[in-house]
């Protein structure tokens, strides 16, 4: 098969990109499940924007460089927050149905770190699902292959020519494209508490890396303060909006725990809110959202509702007992303001990419925005590219496989001791301790192996251990903390550390890690 443009993944970048595309250009989309599956379509969230007369985009600007810790992208938080505006209105124009107010103006919300309410929303907490059906019905032109799970690059002479692609049933196929574009997002599920869509095993981030593509910022994992809690595990995503709309922290005896920790209270930054609920999950206390304070909680928060009801979690207590859980990779591929990456022909918008916007912490509802403003980006660079699709190539070969799937980590092990040793809170000797467990699975053997033979669950096994691998080496390797980053070890944030970034590339047949300044 021949495209001009591959797109794998179906979130609001990919979309976006499909959308804005030239309708003469042959694009086709790969998604590992279906387009429904999303971390975009999950998203409860909405899209931070300065809208309001209050407001403007420097706010904005200020209030992503706060949360980010200063390790932002500086010209790229400017560009992004300025364009906000229009991305929003252009698809208000188009009949995009955010929600609006009794007189008939967009409504608009508040949510942890923002300084003024700026925040966008469609269906209550279902905007991520308002933005893909919007964005999917516009394109009756693209051709959409669902449940396709990518599983390698096409390379020749260092250029990313094509994919490789596994089915449901096994068969493979290739195919051949002018640009090929990671919008796969992150990695949530290598932790055992996560809000991510079971898909999310890392696949781009592993690929690219085995590419040769440059990474950075792989330590900055943001932790959602609020999964809901049910049976052991963190079952879905409470979104921050119920705090934005006035629900407390709160211990088994009522005890409010945002108090005197930060001047936000409940609405702090959520590496804040994140850390002070694990530490107070580790003296033995269990926390709760207390709702009672908001009424008509079921009309207006429709999907936290069904979650709680669908795991026998009663709303009518006026308290949601919930936990921490990885909601967003701040790093990712290192890519330019046009989505390109250090590898000629491969792209990366969204959360598998690092542009810079998020710094060490992403600000909330800020993602979505991303997703927007890189994919429009990206799609304005390639309408005006030469077209060039290789007839003939030379695939770069990969060596044999020397490790069996059959020592590949068993995938709660793994999941289990990430969230233990490369989780909330680092130290040395932890991070140290999952990296030996890690090594122990001839990491480094997969970054050139032959994937051809494994099957799904084995090619996810081999993503989830390549990021894992990358993200606890980072953690390491980063003596302070700032932002999603906490080491236990290294309390407080290091001036010399602000601007300065941990890349990860393989080179020839070397894996390189360095530290370089970050150009704002």
């Amino acid at each position: 098969m021949q495209a001009n443009v591959i797109i794998i993944g179906s979130g609001i970048a990919a979309l976006q990109l499909a959308k804005k595309l030239s309708h003469d250009l042959n694009v086709i989309i790969l998604t590992k499940s279906s387009v429904t599956k999303s971390n975009s379509y999950l998203a409860q969230g909405g899209v931070a924007v300065a809208l309001s007369a209050n407001d403007d985009p420097y706010k904005h600007y200020q209030d992503t460089l706060e949360a980010g810790r200063y390790h932002n992208h500086h010209e790229a938080v400017s560009l992004m927050t300025k364009e906000a505006p229009q991305l929003i209105n252009e698809l208000l124009l188009e009949g995009c149905g955010f929600d609006r107010d009794a007189q008939g103006n967009i409504k608009l919300g508040l949510e942890g770190a923002h300084s003024e309410k700026r925040i966008v929303h469609g269906g209550g907490d279902a905007t991520g699902k308002t933005i893909i059906d919007f964005l999917q019905s516009q394109l009756s032109h693209i051709n959409i292959i669902e449940n396709m799970t990518v599983y390698d690059l096409i390379m020749s002479h260092n250029r990313c020519i094509g994919v490789k692609g596994k089915s449901k049933d096994g068969h493979s196929v290739q195919i051949l494209a002018d640009h090929v574009v990671f919008a796969t997002g992150g990695l949530g599920q290598i932790y055992s508490f996560t809000s991510s869509a079971e898909t999310v095993t890392g696949d781009g981030l592993a690929l690219a890396y085995r590419a040769g593509a440059e990474l950075a910022d792989m330590e900055f994992v943001q932790f959602h303060p609020t999964l809901l809690y049910a049976g052991g595990k963190g079952v879905g995503l409470v979104s921050e909006a119920v705090r934005g709309e006035g629900a407390r922290l709160v211990t088994e005896d009522g005890t409010f725990i945002m108090e005197n920790v930060h001047p936000y209270k409940d609405l702090a930054p959520r590496h804040v809110v994140s850390q002070t609920i694990y530490k107070t999950m580790k003296q033995g206390h269990s926390v709760y959202l207390d709702i009672s304070s908001i009424e008509h909680f079921e009309s207006y928060f429709p999907t936290v509702a069904s979650i709680c009801k669908a795991h026998g979690v009663d709303i009518e207590s006026g308290k949601i007992p919930v936990v921490p859980g990885c909601h967003f990779l701040n790093g990712g591929i290192c890519t330019d303001l046009s989505g390109r990456t250090t590898v000629p022909g491969l792209y990366a918008i969204g959360e598998v990419a690092c542009t810079g916007v998020h710094g060490a912490n992403r600000l909330a509802s800020n993602s979505l925005l991303e997703g927007l403003f890189f994919g429009k980006n990206l799609a304005n660079y390639i309408n005006q590219s030469t077209r060039h699709l290789e007839r003939s190539y030379k695939v770069l070969d990969r060596g044999k496989i020397t490790s069996s799937p059959s020592k590949l980590p068993n995938i709660r092990s793994l999941k289990t001791t990430m969230m233990d040793r490369t989780g909330i809170v680092r130290t040395k000797a932890s991070l140290e301790k999952q990296l030996d467990f890690l090594e122990g699975f001839e990491v480094e053997a997969w970054l050139e192996a032959d994937l051809d033979h494994l099957s799904e669950e084995e090619l996810n096994k081999v993503f989830m251990l390549i990021c894992s691998w990358i993200v606890t080496k980072s953690a390491l390797a980063r003596t302070e903390s700032r932002g999603g980053h906490l080491r236990k070890d290294y309390p407080n944030e290091d001036k010399s550390w602000e601007t300065k970034q941990i890349i990860q590339q393989i080179k020839g047949d070397n894996v390189e890690q360095i530290e370089v300044a970050l150009t704002t």
